[in-house]
């Protein structure tokens, strides 16, 4: 029997989509049309699906603005930013990664040999289960959709049931792009049901984007099936400004950095380190520029916040606030200067923290929220110290006009990127991955290929 959820926006409270659950025969349907499509599907060339998958960009540019108000309506990002999770985010990250595919995808070659003809191909796995997250229910899906589709793969997308209409609008891309069918499927699945697909033997690969705890629940689903699963999970990114950066250019971009979609991003900037020379002047710079900030209803232009996805959301973040001010942090933003913030409400006012320490959850726990931590510190050895001491590992970022050193201190730093005087933002031509808590596995880039494909060596020898 089908159950239904509902998406509740958290603009105003209202259910915004109500959508059925797929059945235990729509599951087993829907997998059956995916391993029915693969051979045909891996049998085109890359120049065909490059085609198809140029037609899937030209349908986001298209319908851009009524999918970026329809994603406002489901999560709360303002209106004035939603649309350049399309044009810009998505759009980069999809031409990339189809530009480079032939190239990505070709055969490796090896030395000459007499009488042999040997080489290495790269061989689609089969059907690739996406399981994306409501945040940047866009970006980060195309990360793996259009190289698993561009490698020969079939997809099947769940996303999160804050964000469905995402998963029906890429049905519509594939749809206007020509796609045979089976190819890409879209399903509305619990959280139990998603865990029985893993199980499945016909899934070949599964990409998701999530929580710690979504990931280990991957993980054990997984169970002694001998697949790979790409994880990327958390993230408690710290900044790390020296004593000879720009302190105008670091404040701008951290205070972005911070509170960009309501500091609701994995690589979004939760604790700061100030070389103790700049530290007033910055946490002065930050703390006026933060109150600048609007938040109020994301479909208003004028509006640079808009609500946390979820009251529980909001809460669990003013919890991590109150916590520490109570063990001693002092919190520089009052949330009356925001008229829209409120209790137990999602409509939560940015929050800046100075004397704070590492025996306080908002400084190592995940916040996922507009808060941040900023601590001086003496020199680089205690910056590097302070910005390791983490169970996460996704970004992290250094501000100086020195390369060297920030090369020297990026070297030390134990996470997927490492950025100088820039944070938040995804190079389509990097490899985007974690250490530590914050998961495994790579997208993007020419690596982002090789987990979506198995070596298959030729060996042919001539009598």
């Amino acid at each position: 029997m089908n159950t239904t959820f509902q998406t509740i926006s958290p603009i105003d409270g209202s259910v915004y989509i109500e959508r059925a659950t797929a059945s235990e025969k729509e599951i087993k349907s829907t997998i059956a049309t995916a391993q029915k499509a693969r051979k045909g599907w891996q049998n085109t060339s890359i120049q065909e699906r490059a085609t198809l998958c140029r037609k899937i960009v030209d349908y986001f540019l298209a319908n851009a603005d009524t999918m970026a108000e329809e994603l406002t309506w489901q999560m709360g990002r303002p209106i004035r930013y939603t649309p350049f999770e399309i044009t810009k985010g998505f759009k980069e990250r999809a031409e990339h990664m189809i530009a480079i595919a032939e190239q990505s995808l070709a055969d490796v070659k090896v030395s000459e040999k007499a009488s042999f003809q040997r080489f290495i191909r790269r061989e689609a796995l089969g059907t690739v289960l996406v399981l994306a997250p409501w945040n940047y229910p866009y970006l980060t899906s195309v990360n793996a959709i259009i190289p698993a589709i561009m490698a020969g793969n079939t997809v099947i997308l769940k996303h999160a049931t804050q964000t469905p209409l995402c998963a029906e609008r890429y049905a519509k891309a594939f749809e206007y792009a020509g796609f045979p069918e089976g190819v890409f499927q879209f399903i509305h699945v619990t959280h139990a049901q998603v865990s029985n697909m893993v199980k499945d033997k016909r899934i070949d690969y599964v990409a998701f984007t999530g929580s710690v705890g979504g990931g280990a629940a991957v993980q054990q689903a997984m169970g002694s099936r001998f697949i790979n699963a790409g994880l990327e999970l958390g993230g408690k990114d710290p900044a790390y400004v020296r004593a000879d950066a720009n302190l105008d250019h670091a404040v701008e971009n951290l205070v972005d950095g911070a509170f960009f979609n309501s500091g609701q991003s994995c690589c979004g900037i939760e604790r700061i380190y100030v070389h103790e020379n700049l530290y007033d002047k910055f946490v002065a710079g930050f703390v006026d520029l933060t109150k600048t900030y609007k938040l109020g209803n994301p479909l208003d232009a004028e509006m640079t916040l808009g609500p946390m996805v979820k009251t529980a959301a909001a809460n669990f973040a003013q919890a991590q606030v109150q916590k520490a001010v109570a063990a001693g942090a002092k919190s520089l933003v009052d949330p009356t200067l925001f008229s829209a913030h409120k209790i137990n409400s999602p409509y939560m006012a940015p929050q800046v923290l100075i004397d704070v320490n590492h025996q306080m959850k908002v400084m190592l726990e995940e916040t996922f929220a507009p808060v941040v931590g900023i601590m001086p510190v003496k020199n680089d050895t205690e910056a590097i110290r302070l910005m390791n001491d983490s169970q996460y590992g996704l970004t992290a970022s250094v501000w100086t006009m020195d390369s060297d050193a920030a090369l020297t201190i990026g070297n030390q730093i134990e996470t997927g990127t490492f950025f100088m005087n820039r944070c938040d933002y995804l190079d389509p031509e990097l490899a985007w991955t974690g250490v530590k808590n914050s998961g495994r596995g790579c997208t993007l880039s020419a690596l982002g290929y090789e987990v979506l494909t198995r070596p298959k060596s030729f060996h042919l020898r001539s009598i």
